[in-house]
């Protein structure tokens, strides 16, 4: 059985599992995982593509929530809170949807369970344009992504999918080929079957667009005790643009909860 790459923080608590996004990996959420890691034991990993873990051809939500359920297996986890933000958000309400009884809560960042624009080509094309054997050092690398990502933040993020090779500059972390040929699936509607009925967080950013008030009756649908709370500026990528403000919401809600 292969397992996902994972860190644990914290020896106490009820467990807590939280996903990165498409290209991200476990290290995004060091910050917020070191501060929850007082009250809960936290593993973040990195999903199958990303990061140390293993390549597969099948890169689709279900075998990714799969994944987590092997995970809390190997771990003696019979239930635990799940957060997911982005693609980890989807992957999280898949497994709600697979395991329910399996979740002390579900919190779903910045993301609904519908549809998306394709926003990440530019970003594929950058992955599959730029020779990185060729790259000689990160500030190279920098200026090689710069045509694809104008936003040095964003560019900065796509950066930790790069490792060195010695004496040949550098190669992808991720599985570019699977993520591509799943990319309709991971932005597409997430085929939902049944309905979560635990204590459930939607927690968004006030400057993205990504979850609407118009999205909130097909959440209840499957999640019909659903809140949703709003991080003041902060975009897509809450937890990175207001730590502070994403802890307190997300804390808060966590805390309310008695396992």
């Amino acid at each position: 059985m292969q397992l996902v790459n994972h860190r644990i923080y914290g020896q106490s608590g009820p467990p807590l599992y939280i996903l990165h996004g498409i290209f991200g990996m476990l290290d995004n959420w060091h910050y917020v995982a070191g501060h929850l890691s007082q009250y809960f034991q936290v593993i973040t990993f990195d999903a199958r593509n990303h990061g140390k873990s293993f390549h597969h051809p099948d890169a689709g939500y279900r075998e990714m929530a799969l994944d987590l359920a092997k995970l809390m297996d190997a771990l003696g986890h019979e239930k635990a809170h799940i957060a997911g933000h982005s693609m980890g958000g989807k992957t999280a309400m898949t497994f709600a949807d697979l395991f329910p009884q399996r979740l002390l809560s579900l919190t779903v960042i910045d993301i609904a369970p519908k549809a998306y624009p394709p926003g990440h080509v530019d970003f594929f094309k950058a992955f599959e344009s730029i020779d990185f054997s060729q790259i000689t050092s990160r500030k190279e690398a920098d200026e090689a992504f710069m045509p694809y990502a104008p936003d040095p933040g964003v560019r900065q993020f796509l950066l930790k999918n790069l490792e060195p090779v010695p004496g040949n500059g550098y190669r992808l972390k991720i599985n570019y080929t699977a993520l591509r040929q799943h990319y309709t699936e991971i932005i597409g509607d997430l085929q939902l079957i049944g309905v979560f009925g635990g204590h459930t967080l939607f927690l968004t950013g006030s400057k993205s667009a990504y979850v609407k008030p118009s999205d909130f009756p097909g959440i209840y649908n499957h999640f019909p005790n659903a809140e949703f709370k709003e991080v003041q500026n902060a975009g897509h990528w809450v937890h990175a643009d207001n730590p502070e403000g994403f802890l307190q919401i997300f804390e808060t809600f966590l805390n309310g909860i008695n396992p």
